[in-house]
C-alpha cells in the first residue's frame, strides 16, 4: 500500500512539475509576445506621425504601461486625433484608460468616447499615457498628431509679475507716434485668490523710463494714467468690486485730449468720464510699451490678457459694439509681428474669441455658471418709465455631477402675489431661494441659472380695498440628463406646484407655465452652409464650402430677455475663396501684355501672401504661384519697390510650406526658379544645390547634389552646416531651400544704390537661422554681363536693414580667389540671399590692406600731431594779449580752435565706439559732424575777410564784426546738425551710429567708428557743404593771389628769383589757411585714387601744424613774444628793447584814425624793419613817422571818427601799402613779408 501510495505521490508530482513548467514557458511567451508587438515608450519629434496602442488593430496584450512623450519646437502646439478608440469601458476609467496631460490638466478617456474627436496642447508638449490592466483586453486605439503653428490669435499670454523679467513688449520694429487720441482694446482675467488692489495691465514710458500711459487699479478704484495726470473711472468701472473675473472680459478705453474726456465700453454698456487734467496733454511717440508694471513699487495684475490692441483715433459706442477680431489695431495689433514675448508667458487655448486655426472640442452645453460665461452674468435693468428687471445667477444644486452629455433648457413663467409692500430685491432674494429648495435633493439633476422679476401692480377683490402686489417671474431650467431620463414639462410644473405653501413671506403662486427652450431652427446661410436643428449654446461645426480641411462654425445663442434661441452669425473666417481659382485670376491678370502699376503688383502681392499664409499649398498651387511672381518680376523696379520686401518674404513662406511627395521638387519659369529637397539632419553630410538653362527653352533647370559645369549659380553646403544648431532646432530640420532669380527687381537698396553685377541666389534651411558657420558655405554666381576689371564684393540681401526694407550687407562674406570676369565664388559663414556688388562702400574698395593700413596709421599720426599744434596756436594767442589785438589773430584762434576739437574728437571716436553705448555714439558723431563744418565755415570767413581787407573799397562802418563773424562761423554750423537732428523724426540712430569703416574689398577688417550713416546726409552736409566752401575759396584765393602778384611786380629792388620764393611762400601759406588741400578728396577717381588719399591724408591730417608754422612760428611779432616771455639769456629780447618802444611809437602816433587798418603782424613788422637796422637811420625815422602822423591825421572826417570808443571805417589796405610805401621804401621788403606771412590782411573795424 505504501509502495502504491508513494508511486502515486510520485506520478502526480512529475504532472504537476510538467504543468508549472509549461504554465511558466506559456506566460514567458506571451509576455514577449505583449511586448514584441510594439515599442510604447518613446519620444515623437517628428512634425507629423501615427502611433497605436501595442498590436493595434489587435486586442492590447494585459499588463501594459506605455508612454508616448509628443513635442514639438517652440511656437508649435500639438494636434492629437484618434482615428480609432476602444478601451475597456468602466466609471472612472478604473481599469484600462489612456491618459492624455495637454500641459494643462491631464483627462482619462476609456469606452469608444474618443474616436474622432482631436485634441490640442497647450504648450509645445503632449504626453499620452496607456494603461492595461491583467483581464479583458480591447482593440485599442489609433491615434495621429500634427504639429501647429501657433498664431498670436489663439495663445492668450500670462501677464509676468517681476518687471523686466521675461517682461512681454512691444517689438522694437513698432514705432507708436504721438498719442492725442487713441482707442485701446483688449481682454484680461484676474486669479480669484488674488485680492490685492493695487496693479496694472500695462505701462508705456519713454525711452528715461518715466511713464506717459498706463491702466490699472489702486483702492480710489480703476484708473488711466495720461502723461502723469490719473484719472479715476469711478462711474464707469466698479470701485469696491473686481471688473476682470476668472474669465476674460473685454475693456476698450477711449482717450481724445482736445475734449479732456475718457470713453469705457464694458459688459456691452459704454460710459463717458470726464478728465480735464489731460487736456491738450500728448502722450509722445517712439516709447516702450510693456504688459504689466514696469516698476517694483506696483504689481502687475495676476492673471492673462489677450488681444491688445491700439488705434490712434477714437472710436463710438457704435463702431465699438460692432468691434470684431478682423479689425486690426493700426498701430498695435495682436499678431505675433507686433510683440516681444518669451515662449513662457505665451500659451493656447481652443476658447478665444478671436482663435481661428483650432479645431473646436467637442460641443458640451454649460450647465452652470462657470460654463455658462455670460449666460449667468448678473445684470440689472431698473430704468424708467420700464418697469425694473432683475436678473441674476442661482446657487447650483446637486453640483457633484457634472453634465458629460449637453443639457436642456426650460423656460419657466410664473405669477406671484403677496400684500406685503417688499422692494423688488427682497422678492427676487425670496423666489431665489424658494426655486432652490425646491430643486434640491430632486430625482433630476436641474440648475437655476438665471431669474428675472418683473413687478406689476393690480387691484383685486376690490371688496377687500387694497391693492395687491403682483410679480411675474421668469426663470431659465437647465436639465442635466446624465442618464438619458426624459423630464416633461408637467414634471417641473407639478415640482413647483407642489411646494406653493413653502414660500415665505406671505407669497402665493397664482400660474405656472414651463415651456423647452426651442432649438434653432435648420437652415442655409449664407449659400451652400447648411445649419441642423441645434439647441441653445450648441455650436454647430461643418466643413467650408470647397474644403475638406477647412470648417465653419455658427452657435445657437439664448437671449435672456426672452429666454429663447436664435442664430448667431455664421463664422467663416476660415473659408476663404478657393485658393487654386484666386491663383488663376492673379496668374492671367499678370500675364503678357498686362500692364502693371505699383498699386496693382501690392495688391497682388498682398493676396499671394493671404493665400501663402492660409492654405494649403501643394506643387500645382505652388507652381502657379511661383509663375504669378516670375510675372511681376517683368516690371521695372519703380513698380516693384514698394512691394519687393512683403513679395519676398513671401517667397520665402512658400519654400518653407509647398507640400511634395518625394525626396525633391522644382519649380522653374522664365523669371525665378524654386527647388526644395528633405533632409534628414541626423545623417547630414553636405550638400549642394545648382541651377542651369534648359536646353532649347526659356525656363531653367534645378539639379540638387551635381555638379554643373555651365550653371547660373550654385550653393554648397559644408557637413558642418548643423553642427553649432540647438537641439530644437536639430529636430525642426526636415527641408532645405533653394530660390534662383533671374531678375533683381525685388532687391533694391535704398540707402546704398550699388551695382548689382550678378544673379541673386537664396538658400535656407528649414526655418530656422544658419550663421557663425565653422567652415564656409561655397556660392558661385554668373555675372550678368563680363567685367573686365572686376572687383567684387559679396553680399547678403539683410532684411533688417532700411527699417525692415531690406538692403545689401557684406559681413560674413568674403570674395574666393576663383572669381574670375565670368563669375564670382563667396564664401559664406551663413545662409541667405547672396549677391556680387560693384564698388558698394562709400569709400573705394580696391584700396589693398597693406595701403589701408598705412593710410589709417598717417591719419592718426597727423592727427595727433595737429591736434598738439593747434593748441600750440590756440595758447600762444590767448597768452599774448599784444597778438590778438587784430582781426585775423581772432579770426585764426576761432579756426584753431574747431580744428583743435575735430582732431581730438576724431582721435576719441573709435575708442567710443568701442563701448556699444548707442547714445554716446550717436552725440560723437553729431560733435565730429559739427567740428567739421565749423572747420570749413571759418576756413571760408578767413578768405571773405581776405577778400574785405584786400580787394572790396567799403569806407563803411562795419559794426560788430567779430561777433557777426562768430555767429556765422559756430552758428551756422549748429544750425545745419539740428536741421539733421530734427528731421531724424526723434530718432537719431538713422542719421549717426556706429558702422565699420576700413573694410578692404571682400568686406572683411574694418573698426568700428561713431560716424554718419544716412548717405544723404553725408552728401548734403559734408560734401555739398565743403563744396561750397572750397569753390568760394578758390575764388577768393585766386583773387588774393593777384593783388598780391600785382602789388609786388611794382617792386624793382628784388631779383626774379626772390619774387618767385615770395609768391611761392604765399600759395602755400594761403592753401593750408584756406583748406585748398580738402579739395584732394574731388579728385580721388579711377586711377588717381590711391595718389590723391594719401595726398588727402597727410596734407588735411596735418593742416594745424602747417597753419602753426606759416601762420605763427615764423611771424616776427610772435617770435619777439615767445623771446620776451619764454627764453633766458643772450636770447631772451629785453622788455625795454627798441622794438617794443618803436612799436608802441608807432601805433599810437600812426594809427589812430587807421584803426589798427593792417594786422598786428603787419605793425609788428613795419617796426621790425625799423628797429633792425642801424640807429643812424632813427632821426630820418622820426621825421618821416612825424610826417606820416600828418598824412592820417590831417583831415578827420566823420567817418573816421570814434564813436564810443569802436567806430572806425574800412580804407583800401592799398592805399595804405603805399602811403607806408613812400616813407619807408628803402625797407619795404621787410614790409611786405610779413603782409603775405600774417594771417590775413586786416581791415579796420573795432572789436
Amino acid at each position: 500500500m505504501s509502495h502504491v501510495s508513494e508511486m502515486w505521490c510520485y506520478h502526480w508530482k512529475w504532472k504537476l512539475q510538467h504543468c508549472l513548467c509549461l504554465f511558466t514557458t506559456y506566460v514567458i511567451c506571451m509576455q514577449q509576445a505583449a511586448h514584441g508587438c510594439y515599442d510604447c515608450r518613446i519620444v515623437l519629434t517628428d512634425p507629423s506621425g501615427v502611433f497605436t496602442s501595442p498590436c493595434f488593430p489587435s486586442d492590447y496584450p494585459n499588463s501594459q504601461a506605455c508612454k508616448w512623450i509628443i513635442r514639438a519646437p517652440h511656437g508649435f502646439i500639438i494636434q492629437l486625433t484618434f482615428i480609432d478608440f476602444d478601451i475597456e469601458e468602466a466609471p472612472g476609467c478604473i481599469y484600462d484608460s489612456l491618459t492624455l496631460d495637454n500641459g494643462e490638466s491631464p483627462m482619462n478617456l476609456c469606452g469608444i468616447t474618443a474616436k474622432g474627436l482631436s485634441y490640442n496642447s497647450t504648450g509645445n508638449e503632449m504626453i499620452v499615457s496607456f494603461k492595461s490592466d491583467f483581464s479583458i483586453q480591447k482593440k485599442g486605439f489609433n491615434a495621429t498628431y500634427v504639429r501647429i503653428a501657433v498664431s498670436l490669435r489663439n495663445q492668450k499670454v500670462i501677464i509676468p509679475q517681476v518687471p523686466d523679467v521675461d517682461a512681454v513688449s512691444v517689438a522694437e520694429t513698432v514705432l507708436v507716434p504721438d498719442l492725442s487720441q487713441f482707442t485701446l482694446c483688449f481682454e484680461a482675467t484676474k486669479g480669484s485668490s488674488d485680492d490685492n488692489d493695487d496693479w496694472k495691465v500695462f505701462s508705456y514710458t519713454d525711452p528715461l523710463s518715466t511713464e506717459f500711459f498706463s491702466f490699472g487699479k489702486t483702492t480710489k478704484g480703476h484708473f488711466l494714467s495720461i502723461s502723469g495726470t490719473q484719472c479715476i473711472l469711478e462711474n464707469a468701472l466698479p470701485r469696491n468690486a473686481e471688473f476682470f473675473t476668472g474669465t476674460f472680459q473685454q475693456l476698450c478705453v477711449v482717450g481724445d485730449s482736445f475734449s479732456g474726456s475718457i470713453g469705457i465700453y464694458a459688459k456691452s454698456t459704454y460710459h463717458i468720464v470726464y478728465c480735464p487734467s489731460i487736456f491738450g496733454k500728448v502722450i509722445p511717440g517712439n516709447g516702450r510699451l510693456v504688459l504689466g508694471s514696469n516698476s517694483n513699487e506696483v504689481s502687475s495684475l495676476n492673471g492673462d490678457i489677450y488681444n491688445f490692441r491700439l488705434w490712434n483715433f477714437t472710436m463710438n459706442a457704435q463702431t465699438l459694439a460692432n468691434l470684431s477680431c478682423d479689425v486690426k489695431g493700426n498701430i498695435v495689433d495682436w499678431e505675433n509681428e507686433f510683440w516681444s514675448i518669451p515662449t513662457s508667458a505665451l500659451k493656447a487655448e481652443n476658447n478665444l474669441s478671436c482663435g481661428s486655426y483650432l479645431i473646436p472640442s467637442s460641443a458640451i452645453e454649460p450647465t452652470s455658471c462657470a460654463n455658462l460665461g455670460s449666460l449667468c452674468q448678473a445684470t440689472v435693468n431698473a430704468t424708467t418709465p420700464t418697469p425694473p428687471t432683475v436678473t441674476t445667477n442661482m446657487p447650483d444644486t446637486n453640483r457633484n455631477d457634472k453634465p458629460n452629455n449637453g443639457g436642456l433648457f426650460y423656460r419657466i413663467s410664473i405669477t406671484i402675489s403677496s400684500s406685503n409692500s417688499n422692494s423688488v430685491s427682497k422678492v427676487h432674494d425670496v423666489v431665489a431661494e424658494w426655486l432652490n429648495r425646491t430643486f434640491q435633493n430632486w430625482n433630476y439633476t436641474v440648475y437655476v441659472v438665471n431669474i428675472s422679476i418683473h413687478p406689476n401692480s393690480i387691484k383685486e377683490r376690490v371688496r377687500e380695498k387694497r391693492s395687491i402686489k403682483s410679480f411675474c417671474v421668469l426663470a431659465l431650467l437647465v436639465y442635466n440628463s446624465t442618464n438619458n431620463i426624459d423630464l416633461e414639462e408637467e414634471d417641473i410644473r407639478q415640482k413647483l406646484i407642489n411646494n406653493n405653501g413653502t414660500m415665505e413671506e406671505g407669497y402665493k403662486l397664482h400660474t405656472v407655465d414651463v415651456d423647452p427652450v426651442e432649438k434653432c431652427l435648420a437652415e442655409e446661410n449664407p449659400p451652400n452652409y447648411f445649419w441642423p436643428d441645434t439647441r441653445p449654446t450648441v455650436t454647430n461645426i461643418t466643413l467650408c464650402h470647397g474644403s475638406s480641411v477647412q470648417t465653419a462654425s455658427r452657435t445657437c445663442y439664448l437671449g435672456l430677455q426672452n429666454y429663447t434661441s436664435y442664430w448667431g452669425q455664421p463664422d467663416l473666417r476660415n473659408c476663404t475663396e478657393n485658393a487654386a481659382d484666386i491663383a488663376n485670376q492673379l496668374l492671367n491678370l499678370t500675364g503678357e501684355g498686362q500692364q502693371l502699376t505699383s498699386d496693382k503688383v501690392n495688391d497682388v502681392v498682398q493676396k499671394l501672401k493671404k493665400i501663402v499664409n492660409d492654405e494649403e499649398i501643394d506643387e500645382s498651387l505652388g507652381s502657379t504661384v511661383v509663375t504669378i511672381f516670375s510675372n511681376i518680376l517683368t516690371s521695372s523696379d519703380s513698380v516693384l519697390a514698394a512691394s519687393s520686401s512683403e513679395a519676398l518674404k513671401t517667397i520665402d513662406a512658400l519654400a518653407l510650406k509647398i507640400q511634395f511627395t518625394g525626396p525633391s521638387m522644382s519649380i522653374s519659369t522664365r523669371n525665378l526658379a524654386l527647388g526644395v529637397s528633405t533632409m534628414n539632419s541626423t545623417s547630414f553630410k553636405g550638400g549642394s544645390f545648382s541651377v542651369s538653362p534648359q536646353n532649347n527653352a526659356s525656363d531653367f533647370q534645378i539639379d540638387f547634389d551635381k555638379d554643373q559645369t555651365n550653371a547660373f549659380a550654385s550653393v554648397v553646403l559644408p557637413p558642418s552646416l548643423l553642427k553649432n544648431l540647438s537641439q530644437d532646432e536639430f529636430e525642426v530640420i526636415s527641408r532645405a531651400q533653394f530660390t534662383f532669380f533671374n531678375k533683381n527687381g525685388l532687391f533694391q537698396d535704398a540707402e546704398n544704390p550699388a551695382n548689382l553685377t550678378s544673379f541673386v541666389v537664396a538658400c535656407s534651411i528649414g526655418n530656422i537661422t544658419i550663421q557663425d558657420l565653422q567652415d564656409y558655405v561655397k556660392v558661385t554666381i554668373k555675372h550678368t554681363k563680363i567685367q573686365e576689371d572686376p572687383k567684387p564684393t559679396c553680399v547678403f540681401w539683410d532684411m533688417n536693414k532700411n527699417g525692415g526694407n531690406g538692403g545689401w550687407n557684406p559681413a560674413g562674406c568674403q570674395v574666393d580667389a576663383e572669381s574670375n570676369e565670368n563669375e564670382t565664388v563667396c564664401l559664406c559663414n551663413h545662409l541667405t540671399h547672396f549677391g556680387v556688388l560693384m564698388d558698394l562702400q562709400r569709400t573705394v574698395t580696391q584700396i589693398d590692406p597693406q595701403n589701408t593700413k598705412v593710410l589709417t596709421f598717417i591719419t592718426y599720426i597727423g592727427c595727433g600731431i595737429s591736434a598738439i599744434f593747434s593748441a600750440a596756436t590756440l595758447l600762444t594767442y590767448i597768452a599774448f594779449e599784444k597778438l590778438r589785438r587784430d582781426y585775423p589773430s581772432k579770426i585764426l584762434m576761432n579756426l584753431s580752435t574747431a580744428l583743435l576739437f575735430l582732431n581730438l574728437i576724431f582721435l576719441l571716436d573709435g575708442w567710443i565706439a568701442s563701448f556699444d553705448i548707442d547714445g554716446l555714439c550717436i552725440a560723437v558723431a553729431a560733435l565730429l559732424h559739427f567740428f567739421l563744418l565749423a572747420t570749413f565755415t571759418w576756413m571760408g570767413l578767413e578768405a571773405v575777410h581776405m577778400y574785405i581787407a584786400l580787394v572790396k573799397v567799403f569806407n563803411t562802418y562795419i559794426r560788430r564784426y567779430i561777433l557777426k563773424f562768430c555767429i556765422i562761423g559756430w552758428g551756422l554750423p549748429a544750425l545745419v546738425i539740428a536741421i539733421v537732428l530734427a528731421s531724424a523724426n526723434t530718432n537719431a540712430s538713422h542719421v549717426y551710429g556706429k558702422e565699420l569703416y576700413g573694410k578692404d574689398a571682400n568686406g572683411q577688417g574694418g573698426d568700428d567708428f561713431c560716424w554718419i550713416k544716412n548717405e544723404v546726409v553725408f552728401y548734403v552736409t559734408c560734401a555739398g557743404y565743403f563744396g561750397i566752401m572750397f569753390l568760394m575759396n578758390i575764388a577768393m584765393f585766386i583773387v588774393v593771389m593777384v593783388q598780391i602778384c600785382g602789388r609786388n611786380g611794382k617792386r624793382t629792388n628784388r631779383s626774379l628769383k626772390e619774387e618767385i620764393l615770395r609768391n611761392l611762400r604765399s600759395v602755400v601759406s594761403l592753401t593750408f589757411l584756406l583748406g585748398m588741400t580738402w579739395g584732394f578728396a574731388f579728385f580721388a577717381w579711377g586711377p588717381l585714387t590711391l595718389p590723391f588719399l594719401y595726398l588727402f591724408s597727410i596734407f588735411n591730417s596735418l593742416q594745424g601744424l602747417f597753419i602753426f608754422v606759416f601762420h605763427c612760428a615764423m611771424k616776427e611779432n610772435v617770435q619777439k613774444q615767445w623771446r620776451r616771455h619764454l627764453c633766458c639769456g643772450r636770447f631772451r629780447l629785453a622788455d625795454n628793447s627798441d622794438w617794443s618802444k618803436t612799436a608802441t611809437n608807432i601805433i599810437k602816433k600812426s594809427s589812430d584814425n587807421l584803426g589798427k587798418s593792417l594786422s598786428s603782424s603787419s605793425i609788428g613788422s613795419n617796426s621790425t624793419y625799423l628797429t633792425s637796422k642801424s640807429k643812424s637811420t632813427t632821426n630820418m625815422y622820426c621825421k618821416r613817422n612825424s610826417h606820416t602822423e600828418n598824412v592820417f591825421l590831417d583831415k578827420p572826417s566823420s567817418k573816421f571818427a570814434q564813436e564810443d570808443g569802436e567806430q572806425t571805417s574800412i580804407i583800401p589796405v592799398h592805399q595804405v601799402i603805399d602811403k607806408v610805401k613812400g616813407y619807408c621804401n628803402p625797407h619795404s621788403d621787410n614790409f611786405y613779408k610779413n603782409i603775405i606771412m600774417s594771417d590775413t590782411f586786416s581791415h579796420s573795424t573795432k572789436f
